[in-house]
């Protein structure tokens, strides 16, 4: 079985030589913009292609605004702030997710609450979140969610759209209104992704993407804050060290952060952004190819959710058992066939094995099974022929 997936992946990307999980595809207007940028000596933070690329973000997510940053954590760690979270804090995440998802919570002072994944979404569980906050949370005479035990606040809700599929908005939603929870949707896998037509990342009061070099698209490294005009204007000026409007004054009128993107990357996000919905529809097609092949095999391919559109960043299938698992990693990998497991739990990992969880027995099965198969788009499509 594991050097028919072998072959498999070999004849689909039409190469024996190695393959990797994701990489980059160039095939567009990418080296004439950085060429421009280049000519223009504005090759940092200023410059006409940042302006460009943040106004075709957000008219292509939809979004009221969107603020470019240096990565996808330094967005995460910004729209937090904007949320209101705080030192001592606490914020509703799900365990399984790359750790940036963490980190940027603890870069606010905060910590994570760590809530069960549902099975068909492997995203936050609304269900299971609800759950947790009946036994564990109330609202106090201000309407501000505490935890029983402590009193300490629950201030947002941190949900990570796995491998580019949505998790479950609309009772999200719902849940956090309950609880008076801001929801801030890490986004940063699901650019191209559809939540009942909507895209991710637009749906709660914040959301982050990320652009780094293994996303479906890429400025090499960078993010972007999505949010309204207010949240938008406040992401702006934090994220360009807080400095007041001046022709030649130097005022800073709070503690800012040095989050550019620089105007050399946002012209590579912009020549990208030109081909994302072609990606998104070969990686589509790529995803219906494993599928197909899956069908009669005993590991199980992974769909994207009902009434959604992935955009299918990582394809993944769910393997019997962790021995079955680290088998197939060990034959394909040998085969020069780069596959991956799902992250290890935050809860995990010495930094957060202290904080609070509920019942995670869905992540923790995923842990035991997840593999991820490479999912570049092909450079050619005759490959999915």
């Amino acid at each position: 079985m594991y050097q028919a997936v072998a072959d498999f992946v070999q004849d689909l990307f039409g190469t024996h030589d190695a393959i990797p999980l994701h990489a980059p595809v160039f095939n567009g207007n990418e080296r004439r913009y950085v060429g421009d940028v280049i000519d223009s000596t504005f090759v940092s933070s200023v410059g006409t292609y940042v302006d460009r690329f943040e106004c075709d973000v957000a008219k292509y997510t939809g979004a009221r605004r969107a603020v470019a940053t240096v990565n996808g954590t330094a967005a995460l760690h910004v729209a937090l702030r904007l949320a209101g979270v705080d030192h001592d804090d606490l914020v509703i995440t799900q365990p399984l997710t790359f750790v940036a998802t963490c980190n940027a919570i603890a870069y606010c002072g905060a910590e994570p609450v760590f809530v069960d994944v549902d099975l068909d979404t492997m995203g936050l569980s609304p269900i299971a979140m609800e759950e947790w906050l009946n036994d564990n949370a109330r609202l106090d005479g201000d309407g501000i969610c505490r935890t029983r035990a402590d009193g300490r606040r629950i201030r947002a809700c941190l949900p990570m759209h796995t491998f580019g599929h949505p998790v479950h908005l609309d009772e999200m939603v719902d849940v956090c209104r309950r609880w008076r929870l801001v929801l801030v949707e890490d986004a940063a896998e699901s650019l191209g992704s559809l939540y009942k037509n909507r895209h991710t990342g637009t749906i709660g009061e914040l959301g982050t993407l990320s652009f780094n070099g293994n996303k479906i698209i890429t400025t090499g490294g960078g993010g972007m804050i999505l949010s309204d005009d207010i949240l938008g204007t406040r992401a702006k000026h934090l994220t360009t060290t807080a400095k007041t409007p001046h022709a030649y004054e130097y005022v800073h009128d709070e503690v800012g952060y040095n989050y550019r993107l620089p105007n050399l990357n946002a012209a590579l996000g912009c020549a990208q952004l030109e081909s994302l919905e072609s990606f998104v529809q070969t990686k589509r097609d790529l995803a219906r190819r494993y599928a197909e092949f899956f069908k009669d095999q005993r590991l199980r391919f992974f769909f994207e959710p009902k009434d959604c559109r992935s955009n299918y960043w990582l394809n993944a299938v769910f393997c019997e058992d962790r021995r079955d698992r680290d088998n197939l990693l060990e034959n394909t990998n040998k085969q020069g066939v780069m596959t991956r497991p799902i992250w290890a739990l935050m809860n995990h990992l010495p930094a957060f094995r202290h904080c609070l969880k509920g019942n995670l027995k869905n992540a923790e099965w995923l842990e035991d099974r997840v593999v991820n198969l490479p999912s570049s788009v092909p450079r050619s499509s005759e490959v999915l022929r």
